[in-house]
């Protein structure tokens, strides 16, 4: 079995050789292959990219499309049986692969994705963090759990954090599914189609270290009130 690594890129060049390099020192117990998309990056990540042609394949968008187009070109250009999301900061460590690929490979689940807030993570995790409440951390915090809690309540399928980075699949289960969001609606669009198939995702606990916006941190308050919109959409009009 082969796992493709689709990474989305887009001005990650402070941290995109590290990444990079911690894919491909990873023992896994399959074959892999890692797919890099570049989102039209300004800040040297395309030149970085150029350095692991070869070792990396790599794609590079004519413009600037968002997160979601950047990963609807590598998952249908991968061609593992089981493909995972990696994000191309330091947010989420690839040395966690094994325990989420894991289910998949036991036959336990099709889906499987990473989750900031269940076993050792949650709302600890970001006081041990951040230290303070009121931070900015918190605040994602909540309005990552309100999503989550609103992807249950509509989709009747219990689910702790919907807008993790980390998602695995297997090969034919998202590449069967429509998906069309250009940026970060992709999450709640993807989980929609999963829930609506009646397909359980199978969640693991991660752990996560949060940027802050002076890093590099894209996503705003106005894409969860987009991924509220796109939730109910999938659930009561398509």
């Amino acid at each position: 079995m082969k796992l493709s690594i689709v990474i989305p890129v887009y001005n990650e060049a402070k941290t995109l050789r590290e990444i990079l390099r911690k894919v491909e020192s990873l023992d896994l117990p399959l074959d892999r292959e890692v797919v890099a998309v570049d989102d039209f990056s300004t800040d040297g990540s395309r030149e970085i990219l150029k350095e692991f042609e070869g070792r990396v394949r790599v794609m590079y968008q004519p413009a600037n499309m968002g997160k979601g187009a950047a990963l609807r070109l590598g998952i249908k250009e991968a061609t593992g049986d089981l493909i995972i999301v990696q994000d191309a900061d330091l947010e989420y460590d690839p040395a966690e692969y094994p325990k989420l690929i894991e289910p998949i490979l036991s036959g336990r689940a099709q889906v499987v994705y990473g989750s900031r807030f269940a076993g050792d993570g949650g709302l600890a995790q970001v006081i041990r963090q951040h230290k303070k409440l009121y931070s900015w951390h918190f605040l994602y915090y909540l309005g990552n759990r309100f999503l989550s809690l609103v992807t249950t309540l509509l989709y009747g399928s219990a689910i702790n954090d919907m807008e993790t980075g980390y998602k695995v699949f297997k090969s034919d289960v998202i590449k069967n599914l429509n998906i069309v969001s250009n940026r970060f609606e992709f999450e709640p669009e993807v989980t929609a189609k999963i829930l609506k198939r009646g397909i359980k995702i199978h969640e693991v606990p991660i752990t996560y270290h949060g940027r802050e916006y002076s890093e590099g941190k894209k996503i705003t308050w106005r894409d969860g009130l987009t991924a509220i919109k796109v939730l109910v959409k999938y659930k009561f009009f398509e």
